[in-house]
């Protein structure tokens, strides 16, 4: 799935950092100068009902909480929104984009679940990838990806940098072909 050269960059934050902003942010700004960015950034706290994502190439707030549950403990995701909102990227994806952005990397996607085969699915198609992720599960994250990816701080500016030499290789624009990073090493 995963290769030395691949377009994969992990946004790692720590728990007083907010990588959504960072992630919103940018998202629009690429957005704005012509790039199709898709993916969601999330929006509201895993522990209360106010968890929720936003599209990023909608602008589509979407619930992933459960609906109330006096009873459940821990982060209250429910497993059947997220995979409603995952086939929505996955859509999305299919009719075309420049760089795929998943909000965090969690339990799930470590079980080989959650959103993980959107990762994949990019991947495939040469279209670069961001992910959020925890420095707690930084080493799981390392063992997904098989320690292929690039670590960014939770800054704005390691991501901007990042992309500046992804999007040399990219050109935005309907209808453009893009060098494959195999082709490009060539």
């Amino acid at each position: 799935m995963f290769d030395a050269q691949c377009d994969l960059a992990a946004l790692v934050y720590d728990a007083d950092q907010d990588p959504d902003s960072i992630l919103r942010d940018f998202a629009g700004d690429l957005n704005a100068r012509g790039f199709r960015v898709v993916g969601l950034v999330q929006a509201g706290q895993c522990a209360d009902s106010s968890l929720s994502a936003v599209l990023i190439h909608s602008g589509e707030k979407l619930s992933l909480a459960q609906d109330f549950n006096p009873a459940a403990t821990g982060c209250k995701l429910d497993l059947d929104r997220l995979r409603n909102v995952g086939e929505r990227v996955a859509e999305a994806l299919a009719a075309g984009a420049d760089l795929l952005i998943i909000n965090r990397f969690g339990k799930r996607e470590r079980e080989g679940k959650g959103l993980g085969y959107l990762i994949e699915r990019a991947l495939d198609a040469d279209i670069p990838v961001v992910i959020a992720v925890s420095s707690q599960r930084f080493a799981d994250w390392i063992k997904f990806a098989d320690g292929m990816c690039v670590k960014l701080g939770c800054e704005r500016e390691a991501l901007r940098e990042w992309w500046h030499k992804i999007a040399i290789r990219y050109p935005a624009g309907p209808g453009r072909e893009r060098d494959t990073v195999c082709e490009l090493l060539k």
